[in-house]
């Protein structure tokens, strides 16, 4: 996506740092975050969706308990990060409301985005938040994290968040105008690149690592997120925060910022995900009208358009619908296991409860989760 596209963004995920969001560790820039959420009321007064994912809840921690560095140890981080929390919320909440938004507390665990059922649930949630019209502001979960889960940086967290809700567009905002052909503080000629591939090689020997010591993550961890981030088809600008109107002019397609190009467009990407990458676990034989309805209609697939059900399978898990002839119609991730799938299977949504004794959701497999192949 060129930035001349960008006004067609209809899904952004904005990542803050901690060094811009506590200022430099200080504490909270709390004129700042006012007018980052005012740019993003603008955003979604466009009717474009926004995630935000924020850092700075163990800067902010330190800044509250006074201590005079960041923590070393895993319980002390959790703890510092269970105090700082509190202010991240509550200056985001107290700001989006005086726009008439609503923001929404969201903490991610690596396992949430590995785990196939917690996935589909993370995801269902946040695109329920957007449908309501809430802004979720995310956080790695650092009070219950532990060493072999944590995501390492929460550019790494932007970046996956972004393919879990299927983003046009990430923008990193950061201490520095974007990413240079050389460290500037040691090369005086470097200069900001405008517009890079996520696949230029260069890239590998461009990106230096954090030297605030706040945060955790560099510019390499940037450009390592604009590559996660581009297994969906997202774009991903990095950019000054402290930019004047820098969100809204990102999505007016101002030069500023270094430009990281996907590979392949969002459509492409997903069902090359789905139809290629994960594991059919079960079969779905479909009626002609559920065959119709999905490939002629773009719908969900509802349980009464289900004529049998083959496999085991958890919820989150990859099927293949196929019609009376055999032919795969399409794949999707299931929102039923298999033994509540074949329960259902032929019933209206509205039998769910009755005949589960619960009923998750309305549709077998959700149109955002499948892809006709």
């Amino acid at each position: 996506m060129s930035r001349t596209n960008f006004h067609s963004v209809k899904r952004v995920v904005v990542k803050i740092g901690s060094s811009l969001l506590t200022k430099g560790g200080k504490g909270l820039d709390k004129t700042a975050i006012a007018e980052w959420v005012r740019q993003m009321s603008v955003l979604k007064h466009q009717d474009i969706d926004v995630i935000l994912v924020s850092s700075g809840a163990v800067a902010e921690g330190v800044a509250r308990l006074g201590l005079k560095s960041r923590p070393t140890t895993l319980h002390e981080l959790q703890a510092t990060a269970a105090v700082g929390q509190m202010g991240l919320v509550r200056v985001f909440d107290d700001n989006f409301q005086q726009h008439k938004l609503h923001a929404a507390q969201v903490l991610l665990t690596h396992d949430d985005l590995s785990d196939r059922q917690r996935y589909l649930n993370a995801r269902s949630t946040l695109l329920t938040l957007l449908k309501f019209g809430a802004v979720p502001v995310i956080n790695e979960n650092d009070t219950v994290a532990t060493e072999e889960i944590r995501f390492g940086d929460n550019d790494t967290l932007a970046a996956l968040v972004a393919n879990l809700v299927e983003a046009d567009l990430l923008i990193i905002l950061t201490d520095q105008k974007g990413l240079y052909t050389g460290d500037p503080s040691v090369y005086p000629d470097a200069t900001l690149i405008s517009e890079i591939s996520v696949n230029d090689e260069r890239l590998n020997s461009m990106a230096g690592d954090s030297r605030s010591g706040l945060g955790r993550g560099g510019m390499s961890t940037k450009v390592r997120a604009a590559r996660l981030a581009a297994r969906s088809g997202a774009a991903t600008i990095v950019v000054a925060g402290v930019a004047e109107q820098v969100i809204t002019e990102v999505i007016a397609g101002a030069d500023i910022g270094t430009h990281f190009l996907p590979d392949v467009e969002p459509l492409v990407a997903r069902k090359r995900w789905l139809a290629g990458q994960l594991q059919v676990k079960g079969q779905l034989l479909l009626d002609a009208g559920a065959v119709n309805v999905l490939k002629n209609q773009g719908k969900s697939l509802l349980a009464v358009g289900v004529k049998s059900v083959s496999g085991s399978f958890a919820r989150g898990e990859l099927v293949s619908c196929v019609d009376d002839a055999g032919v795969e119609i399409a794949r999707g991730l299931i929102n039923y296991n298999h033994t509540d799938s074949r329960l259902i299977a032929g019933k209206s949504s509205t039998e769910f409860e009755h005949i589960l004794g619960y009923a998750d959701d309305l549709e077998l497999i959700h149109r955002d989760n499948m892809v006709v192949v």
